[in-house]
């Protein structure tokens, strides 16, 4: 029904916390449990029909995990991705105090993390910067760019950047406009977008006329899309949601999901489910279309960047 494909992002399968929204139950969070997890759900979404796969080496384990399935499998149809730029440094330690994860947009830290994600090759299709920003002026930075294009050279990867934040679009504008040898250095985008911050709309509707690689990621909104008490302000828009589950008779996870797909139609979107049973509500998206006045309305619900990102800023990790 879409040109889109849905992928499986590691971020929640490879640490024991992450910054998201969670009800119910605390899972075990030890790394026999992780790493057992993270397997049978790489199998899982591979046999759903799943053939993109995104981590990170800040993901904990994920990019461990990732390397590890790769190379027992060895399939020849799937597309995998990573990052570098951020060192996972909370070494596994639940409840820990301090920042999670490190960023470095060193060359430093480039050639340090390449050698370890290029193992990942001949599979590895997309390498990105990770959380590129104005001010680690990673943009601005020769050595890194070109080591970047030299990468690309070497290895016919996609080069890309992931943003995060309220001034996302400037930041893609900017790195639009890097050119080495006159070729663009910066093929793949993986940005925030959903139904409440929408403001990235028209510069990835940009990308994609230009045959850019467009990757969603938090389309869920860090689980901000389930209904809450602690957030108040949204009890129009969970019943907006509601209703239309309701409907389609799917979870509103799904609802959120294919609000992208049918507004934006980004190459890949990133499921972050973190079971067999969240997954398999995500995939649920292809099952339905929305109808014009419905994807209208859920278009009317976008909040202020500034205010979706300061709210994101307060979430905890859990």
């Amino acid at each position: 029904m879409s040109i889109t494909k849905i992928g499986l992002g590691l971020a929640a399968l490879g640490r024991p916390e992450y910054i998201n929204i969670r009800n119910g139950k605390t899972p075990d969070k030890t790394e026999e449990v992780f790493t057992e997890n993270a397997f049978n759900m790489l199998n899982f979404a591979y046999k759903q029909g799943i053939r993109y796969f995104d981590t990170a080496p800040s993901y904990g384990k994920g990019e461990q995990f990732l390397t590890d399935w790769n190379s027992e499998h060895k399939y020849k149809d799937i597309t995998l991705s990573t990052k570098w730029g951020y060192t996972y440094v909370a070494n596994w330690e639940l409840g820990f105090s301090g920042t999670h994860e490190v960023k470095e947009h060193s060359l430093n830290k480039l050639l340090e993390q390449w050698q370890i994600s290029k193992k990942l090759l001949p599979n590895l299709k997309i390498y990105q910067v990770h959380s590129a920003t104005f001010e680690s002026k990673i943009l601005e930075n020769t050595a890194v760019l070109n080591q970047l294009f030299e990468i690309k050279k070497q290895t016919g990867l996609q080069i890309g950047i992931t943003t995060s934040g309220t001034n996302q679009s400037e930041i893609i504008k900017e790195a639009l406009n890097i050119k080495i040898d006159n070729i663009d250095l910066f093929d793949s985008f993986q940005v925030t977008y959903n139904i409440l911050e929408q403001s990235t709309h028209s510069v990835l509707k940009h990308l994609l006329q230009l045959n850019k690689t467009v990757i969603i990621k938090e389309a869920l909104a860090n689980g901000r899309i389930f209904k809450n008490e602690k957030f108040n302000h949204y009890q129009k828009f969970y019943r907006v949601l509601e209703a239309l589950a309701t409907k389609y008779q799917v979870g509103v996870d799904a609802i959120a999901l294919r609000f992208v797909i049918d507004n934006l139609a980004p190459t890949y979107l990133l499921s972050g489910a973190s079971s067999k049973e969240q997954l398999l509500q995500n995939l649920k998206a292809y099952n339905f279309k929305f109808e014009n006045e419905e994807l209208a309305l859920l278009k009317s619900i976008d909040q202020s960047n500034q205010a979706y990102w300061k709210e994101r800023n307060n979430l905890n990790w859990n």
